[in-house]
Order: C-alpha cells, then structure tokens, then sequence
C-alpha cells in the first residue's frame, strides 16, 4: 500500500469587498487568530450532502439547438430588479452553448420529475427526445412542461467563482403551474417535499 500525498494548498487569501479592501471583522474561526486551512475534499462533499437543495432545468436555445442542464444550485438573488442565479462547473460541456444564448428558462420542477431530472443531468443522451415533453417559450428557449414554475430570464452578468461559473439572470417573465410540492435533491437522491401537519 502506497501513502498518497495531498496536494500542495494555495495559500489562504482574505476575501475582499467590491472595492478591494478586506472586510472588517473576525476573518477566522480558530481562537489563535491565525487564517484557517482549507477543509480536505470528502468531508466537505459529506457536509454538502446534508443540505437539500430544490432541483431546476437550465434550458435555452443556441444556434437553433436545444439545450439544458440539471442544477440544484439555483437561488433568488433580488426583488429589485427581479434576479435569479445558478453555478455551473467550468468544466460542463453544456455551458458554452448556454453562455452564447441571448436569454435561458429555469424550469423548476415538482416532486415527481425526478427522472427528468436525471436525464437532464446525464451525458450523451439526447435531454429534449422522448420522453421529454417540452415546447417553445415566448423568446424561443424550451418550457419544459408540468413543472411548477418557469422564469425566463436574460443574461445579467457572470463570474468565474472557484471551478464553476456564477450566472446571474434578469427575469423578463414568469409563470407558475404546480406550486404544490417541489422536487428535492438530497444525498445524492431526489426526493418529494412533504409538509409537517
């Protein structure tokens, strides 16, 4: 058995305001002052997994192709104006086409379209065949249909955040359906919501 050795950490850095200062405040949490480490990789994967997260199809057209991607990142960033946001890894095959489209739908899903969360989250399948129901949305990017909610949206501003891509998106309309109960992601699974009594 061979011992492996991690990888070299970058150093810890300050986060910093909009303006480039660093924030006032305890920037640390150990008692010495000194700047905390870097968690290692699985144990934050496990502290991740216990936070339940709704589950949304990214979908949008490019080049007059159809396109999509399964994200459990999704978040309400402002009423004022109206912006949403999602993370998509630099490394997703999908996002170019995503990232060249003029405006992209989130389609958020309900309890029982977990496999359509799935296929939109596999690679080398075609994500719109059957039994994928879908049609054209008022600008052209893809509704899928029964979700709970659809926001269509246009590109608002991007930023490079670790490996991933924040996106952020003007909601130019919105429409809801099937508010009832949401999809869940959770564990590695999909789930149903289900309400206390």
């Amino acid at each position: 058995m061979t011992e492996t050795v991690p990888a070299q950490r970058p150093p810890f850095r300050l986060p910093r305001r909009d303006d480039g200062t660093p924030p006032t405040g305890p920037v640390s949490a150990r008692p010495d002052g000194t700047a905390p480490g870097s968690v290692d990789e699985e144990t934050f994967r496990q502290a991740l997994a216990v936070h339940a997260a709704g589950v949304v199809v990214i979908t949008a057209q490019s080049e007059g192709v159809p396109v999509g991607l399964t994200a459990t990142s999704f978040s309400s960033v402002s009423l004022d104006p109206p912006l949403v946001s999602f993370y998509v890894a630099q490394e997703s095959t999908t996002w170019p086409w995503l990232r060249s489209a003029d405006h992209f739908a989130v389609n958020i899903l309900t309890g029982d379209q977990a496999e359509l969360a799935a296929r939109f989250a596999r690679k080398g399948v075609d994500r719109f065949a059957e039994p994928t129901r879908w049609r054209p949305g008022p600008l052209g990017a893809p509704l899928l249909q029964d979700v709970s909610a659809h926001l269509v949206c246009l590109p608002y501003d991007t930023f490079t955040v670790g490996d991933h891509v924040l996106v952020v998106g003007l909601v130019a309309e919105a429409g809801v359906y099937h508010p009832g109960h949401p999809l869940l992601y959770h564990q590695g699974r999909f789930g149903r919501f289900t309400t206390h009594p």
